[in-house]
């Protein structure tokens, strides 16, 4: 009789505990099914159509917010200073009277020419997201959420490089003091710190040549803030259901959504 009471007493506190775990793992196979049931409607063409029109959108108003007026000198995050080597430039011109504002100007002028470069990435990157294969759209749709930003990054790089680097070239080539511009003052600077650099003083003092190229650096810290700002806007057609202005962004980053 005791025996039957236990056994009795432990089916009553099975049942209801195996009840509840059913009901969770039945509502959990629910959402999977209906996630699978919704990448199952997906067509090549939708998953296409949609990556691309996410790229598309993303980047021109990642160009359009940097290509504006401060887009790159009025943001923090993404404005460009001179290298850290520089650093004894800006010092010795900070002597002189006006100075200050000089390296400012000049600081200025490299953000504006990057400004001006933003204002034609659109047709580069609309150019590369035409060339879009089934494959990288699923590897895009459910890679990491930056992986339509890295694509674009390995697939525009070099062109966006070639077109930002000139206007760059462009600024710092612009005469800043008595004649001289920001290049000139580099070039003059990093000669004469690598003369003792590589003197034997010099090395035995532990001193390090400087081989940076400003242009080169300048370009790659506006495209690496181009990047960033791109990035941005992809996370948010992932995450916010709002910033999906299209249809087709809605059909298919919303089957990410239960994920």
């Amino acid at each position: 009789m005791l025996k039957t009471r236990i056994l009795t007493l432990k089916f009553r506190v099975a049942v209801p505990f195996l009840s509840l775990l059913l009901l969770s793992g039945c509502a959990e196979l629910t959402n999977i099914l209906q996630t699978a049931s919704a990448v199952k409607e997906l067509t090549e063409g939708d998953i296409i159509g949609g990556l691309k029109e996410a790229l598309t959108v993303g980047a021109r108003k990642a160009a359009d917010r940097l290509s504006s007026e401060n887009g790159y000198y009025g943001d923090p995050m993404v404005k460009i200073p001179l290298p850290d080597e520089a650093r004894v430039i800006v010092e010795n011109i900070g002597k002189i009277p006006g100075g200050e504002q000089l390296i400012e100007n000049v600081i200025l002028n490299i953000n504006r020419a990057a400004e001006d470069a933003a204002r034609e990435v659109a047709p580069i990157f609309v150019s590369s997201v035409t060339q879009m294969t089934i494959t990288d759209g699923y590897n895009i749709l459910h890679g990491a959420d930056n992986a339509a930003t890295t694509y674009l990054r390995n697939t525009t790089w070099n062109e966006l490089y070639s077109l930002y680097k000139p206007k760059i070239s462009t600024s710092t080539n612009k005469e800043i003091i008595a004649g001289i511009s920001a290049q000139e003052s580099w070039t003059t600077l990093t000669q004469k710190w690598n003369t003792v650099a590589n003197s034997i003083a010099g090395r035995l003092a532990g001193f390090t040549p400087v081989n940076t190229d400003l242009d080169d650096f300048l370009t790659r810290k506006a495209l690496e803030g181009m990047f960033m700002k791109l990035e941005g806007e992809e996370l948010k057609i992932r995450k916010d259901i709002s910033a999906r202005v299209t249809p087709i962004l809605q059909k298919v980053f919303g089957t990410l959504d239960n994920n």
